[in-house]
């Protein structure tokens, strides 16, 4: 008899565990998986950063995505996704459930915005652009462009990156972080420095800094392909010659309101850059150049040129000595003259 209730009792508690656990479960299915009542197929849904699952579930509820916030935070719990929910714009594709929900909030597709740096730009520049295309905070990313220490993780020798943020098109977040962005930036540069201009570097006797500094003064130089490696023979003869360059673009990147016409106040400013004032390169890149501007400072024409000025037409008259120059500048002041009598 004894045995007999020793059984009985077994029985009941096996029961009772049972029991509980059927309870767990049913209560696990009907929170993670009750079907949410919408009717959207698909949204692209932002998940501020630094947001709390609460306030995740407000959002979802202004969406009408969701009705209910606590059980929404419940069963993100119940899932161990409460700290897992990434920041920024996530397509999600399957909102049948609390469950298909919060697993394309966890691992579902971030929306990609589409973003060009043209050729030329300066890490200022750029830096403005990821500010309003992706909102990127503009200081967050030039104070990454400027630090030592990130800039020695990529083995650059170099006070910043100027120069080295290739420009092409790219896909990224909206709010991505900026470490995320240079990073991709200068795989590509890397990727091309290394395939087309590294191993050719002892052709001119050029440092990898020395060939981004002169193809950026050529990248603000030309405006088409066709004239990039003449103007690069230009700067190869000055330099062999231990001329200065006297190349506009670098003026332009050192005053505060350019790009603008230059005055003779503007060429006597004092700086390392000025390349009126100082012989050789200037310390570094004035922008961040192509590939074709890169590529001219390996191939330069063989010239004898030695000056070039601007046509008016987006071209440029090359010439051999300061009277040519000088009859070609005059020329270009004479067309500046009657464009403006045009005007007026």
């Amino acid at each position: 008899m004894y045995l007999k209730e020793k059984q009985n009792k077994t029985e009941i508690i096996g029961f009772i565990f049972s029991l509980i656990i059927l309870s767990i479960v049913a209560f696990y299915s009907l929170v993670v998986f009750w079907p949410l009542n919408n009717k959207i197929e698909s949204i692209n849904f932002e998940v501020k950063k630094g947001s709390s699952l609460k306030e995740i579930a407000e959002d979802l509820i202004e969406k009408k995505i969701i009705e209910d916030s606590q059980t929404f935070v419940l069963a993100a719990t119940m899932m161990g996704h409460e700290k897992n929910i990434r920041s920024g714009i996530i397509s999600i594709r399957n909102l049948n459930s609390n469950y298909n929900l919060i697993s394309e909030l966890v691992k579902g597709n971030p929306v990609l915005e589409k973003i060009t740096f043209p050729e030329g730009l300066t890490i200022n520049q750029i830096s403005k652009l990821l500010e309003k295309k992706l909102n990127i905070n503009k200081q967050d990313f030039l104070d990454l462009c400027n630090d030592k220490k990130f800039i020695k993780s990529f083995d650059i020798k170099a006070s910043s990156l100027e120069g080295f943020l290739f420009p092409e098109t790219y896909y990224f977040q909206k709010n991505e972080n900026p470490a995320v962005i240079i990073n991709k930036m200068i795989k590509e540069y890397k990727i091309f420095f290394k395939q087309n201009i590294a191993y050719r570097l002892k052709e001119i006797n050029f440092t990898e800094l020395e060939l981004l500094t002169l193809a950026s003064i050529i990248e603000g130089e030309a405006l088409y392909d066709v004239e990039r490696t003449k103007i690069s023979s230009v700067y190869h003869n000055r330099l062999n010659k231990n001329m200065r360059l006297q190349a506009d673009p670098t003026i332009q990147y050192i005053i505060d309101d350019g790009p603008r016409r230059l005055y003779n106040r503007d060429l006597k400013i004092s700086s390392p850059y000025n390349t009126y004032l100082n012989k050789g390169l200037p310390p570094g890149p004035i922008n961040n150049p192509g590939r074709q501007s890169m590529i001219a400072v390996l191939e330069p024409e063989n010239t004898d040129f030695l000056f070039f000025v601007a046509d008016g037409k987006g071209y440029h008259v090359f010439t051999r000595n300061e009277s040519e120059h000088n009859v070609a500048k005059k020329r270009f002041k004479e067309f500046r003259k009657s464009m403006k009598q045009m005007k007026n």
